[in-house]
């Protein structure tokens, strides 16, 4: 039995039971401990440094899409982190594994297959289901932008949260009680990182990570 801090972050109790059932098959359940909204996630992981796993619902409230995936990569990129959803659209399972994610598993997914697919993330392997069929769009300007993002600090990564708010540099440096000299070099390092001309085609391609899987998830 592999002994791995792990968190469920899921709002609906009884997927999150099912999870701890295959979870069980492979690991620990004592080490598995929950959340119901990205908030309640974030707190545990504060409290719980040593979390090796984290399984992640698309949808769970507070997460805005695939932000949530993307924020938990920014500030825990050492984290391994499982997606979880309804949604089996190649498009998404796509930005997801380019954001970091170690798998992509549908909550249609049977136990048997749901403990296969932590064994392999716990192995240090990638996993998704096996009738998934990615489309050919791993250059596409939002999957280079979703790789670029793990190339931002964690203050850099909240500047651009901000910049896709509409915030201005004034704005920014308030909220963050720095200079505003600051907020501009961070800005023209962000751009320099993501890869885009201007910060507003950063925020708008922030911003469309939001807005993956609303639909059917």
């Amino acid at each position: 039995m592999t002994h791995v801090q792990a968190i469920i972050a899921d709002d609906h109790p009884l997927f999150r039971s099912a999870l701890q059932q295959a979870a069980a098959q492979v690991m620990s359940n004592e080490q598995i401990k929950e959340a119901s909204t990205v908030d309640e996630l974030m707190t545990l992981l504060v409290s719980h440094p040593e979390t090796e796993l984290v399984f992640l619902d698309l949808t769970i409230p507070g997460a805005k899409g695939l932000q949530g995936l993307a924020n938990l990569r920014n500030q825990y990129p050492d984290i391994l982190v499982v997606m979880v959803s309804a949604n089996e659209s190649p498009q998404i399972i796509e930005q997801a594994m380019a954001l970091g994610a170690s798998a992509y598993i549908p909550k249609s997914a049977s136990l048997e297959l749901i403990a296969e697919a932590i064994t392999k993330v716990i192995e240090g392997e990638n996993w998704l289901p096996d009738q998934t069929e990615l489309t050919d769009q791993t250059d596409s300007e939002q999957a280079q932008f979703a790789r670029n993002l793990e190339k931002l600090t964690p203050q850099q990564y909240r500047v651009l949260a901000m910049i896709a708010d509409g915030k201005l540099n004034k704005q920014i440096a308030y909220a963050m009680n720095i200079q505003e000299t600051t907020i501009k070099q961070h800005v023209s390092a962000i751009l320099k990182k993501l890869n885009v001309y201007n910060r507003t085609q950063a925020g708008i391609l922030f911003n469309q990570l939001s807005t993956i899987g609303e639909l059917n998830s």
